[in-house]
């Protein structure tokens, strides 16, 4: 049998990209629950000033050679990674981590990066080490939701997930989005991935605050939940506005222009300059709405719904949760997804959530 990691090692842990807005405020509540994680990133100079303040070792490297960042993290028991966006970062962190036998988690929403993670599935089981990305907002609550439902409806053959959430974006976030649109929709239909036209499908859903419209976005579900639950067909969905709805379907006309690398970079350096995160009291303003519906061959349907924190804070929360269950727990290697790794209930541990009724 291959080595599995256990909190008997007693080895420290990261958060990669600490510096960046999500990654700071996981380095201080882990800090504020007696933690003390090693923070990484880049430019060591922008680390510095937080590892000074909250008392913690600071490290500087890239993930331009994974030899490199092995060496960086090899006496690490796991890499929380929350530099984004996720496609220039998680493919070399996660074989940095099977090399050095560390756990790699992330907190991203990116399809490419969950799908990258079964790929590696094999050498992270013979290494011992669990990759799970996707590990804050994206996508705990809805993973979970999508758990649930399947163990409530076992011959579900499509499943429907989303969720109304009034948070603004992260300037890491935002840079993720732009990629989004440029790679267009994403569904998964019959078991495969298929590319479809931003908001290829809009219906109306009561994600738990009122009926609303709604379109379909590329959210990490259609990879996850297909690896959770095993059903073929997902779509995600978030509430819009006619005016957003119909910008999403203008943009299908404008995606190849968006996908070149210097429109790219242009509206990436503007997001750097102009976007930032929201503070404390407008997170605890901002609670979401999470939303899933399953049907079977015979048209039964089963629907759940769960009101959590708001995105950031769950991520916070629910990024260290994970981190606690893979410092306590010896658990097999592989690729995970979060209910599959720490179980459905995860969500309704978490601070500010509710109870996940299914009706």
């Amino acid at each position: 049998m291959s080595e599995q990691k256990t909190a008997s090692e007693q080895k420290p842990w990261m958060i990669y990209g600490a510096y960046g807005y999500t990654g700071e405020l996981i380095a201080r509540e882990a800090v504020r629950r007696g933690q003390k994680p090693v923070l990484a990133g880049r430019s060591l100079d922008k680390l510095q000033g937080l590892a000074t303040e909250l008392g913690l070792e600071a490290v500087g490297f890239s993930l331009d050679e994974v030899e490199q960042a092995t060496r960086k993290i090899n006496d690490m028991s796991l890499v929380l990674n929350c530099a984004g966006p996720f496609s220039a970062t998680a493919e070399p962190m996660m074989k940095a981590c099977i090399a050095a036998r560390a756990h790699y988690l992330d907190i991203t929403g990116e399809i490419e990066v969950f799908e990258l993670a079964q790929r590696l599935s094999d050498k992270a089981r013979s290494a011992g080490i669990v990759l799970c990305p996707g590990v804050g907002f994206d996508v705990i609550p809805t993973d979970c939701v999508a758990a649930a439902l399947k163990d409530a409806m076992p011959d579900a053959t499509h499943l429907a997930l989303g969720f109304d959430s009034r948070s603004g974006f992260s300037p890491g976030t935002a840079k993720t989005s732009v990629e989004g649109l440029a790679q267009g929709g994403k569904i998964r239909r019959d078991g495969k991935i298929e590319t479809v036209p931003l908001a290829y499908h809009v219906r109306r859903i009561d994600f738990g605050d009122g009926e609303k419209e709604a379109m379909t976005i590329p959210w990490g579900d259609v990879s996850t939940a297909y690896h959770s639950t095993g059903i073929g067909n997902i779509e995600a969905f978030i509430p819009g506005s006619p005016r957003m709805i119909s910008s999403a379907k203008r943009a299908n006309y404008i995606r190849s222009l968006l996908g070149l690398k210097l429109v790219q970079k242009m509206i990436k350096a503007r997001i750097a300059k102009t976007v930032k995160g929201p503070d404390e009291n407008a997170r605890a303003a901002m609670p979401t709405f999470v939303w899933g519906e399953v049907t079977n061959a015979r048209g039964e349907t089963k629907t759940a719904r769960i009101k959590t924190a708001n995105g950031y804070s769950l991520t916070i929360t629910g990024s260290l949760a994970v981190v606690a269950h893979l410092m306590e727990n010896q658990t097999a290697g592989g690729a995970y997804t979060p209910s599959r790794l720490v179980g459905p209930e995860l969500v309704t541990q978490l601070p500010e959530s509710g109870s996940l009724v299914i009706t």
